[in-house]
């Protein structure tokens, strides 16, 4: 049963399903969070759009999206971790998500470059295995769901790469315009 529906059972008010399906809520939102959503809905423009109208005049909107103007990107390419095809329809660059945030009635005010290399290690498993190395390959497309405590030895190496906007996540904070 997923948290959705335990929720329900409790008594809250959830929606299960779309985001382009989901009632208009009561009251409007300060905050409007979506982890590793964006780059899976069908329209993003659209649901950027619905989402303006369900905020109150200086309601943040914080998103976490996979980062493709990243050096994991550059790399790795059809390789990359966070490619995720055909679950992830849409990838973004800092530039891009700017404009789409823009278009649809949202300043982006923020991007902060997530201090993690889990999409560069699964991306370097992808590559492994392909090239016949399949044990090593497949304990790495893992790592960024069991990682464990190794994710603090490496945290120096994602901090900098964070500061040269190279990580591949960004969690993006925008306003409404």
């Amino acid at each position: 049963m997923s948290f959705a529906y335990k929720a329900q059972e409790l008594g809250y008010k959830v929606h299960v399903g779309a985001l382009e399906t989901a009632p208009q809520p009561e009251v409007l939102f300060d905050l409007i969070v979506g982890w590793m959503v964006l780059e899976h809905l069908h329209d993003p423009i659209g649901s950027l759009k619905k989402l303006k109208e369900w905020a109150t005049p200086d309601a943040w909107l914080v998103l976490s999206i996979p980062n493709a103007g990243s050096l994991e990107f550059k790399l790795f390419k059809d390789k990359w971790y966070a490619l995720q095809l055909p679950t992830h329809m849409h990838h973004f660059t800092p530039q891009s998500i700017e404009n789409i945030l823009r278009i649809s009635g949202w300043t982006l005010e923020k991007i902060y470059h997530q201090r993690t290399l889990s999409n560069l290690i699964g991306s370097l498993g992808y590559l492994l295995r392909e090239n016949g190395f399949a044990k090593i390959g497949n304990k790495l497309i893992n790592f960024p769901d069991q990682g464990g405590w190794v994710v603090y030895l490496l945290y120096p190496l994602s901090w900098f790469l964070s500061l040269l906007g190279q990580t591949g996540r960004m969690t993006i904070w925008a306003r409404k315009s």
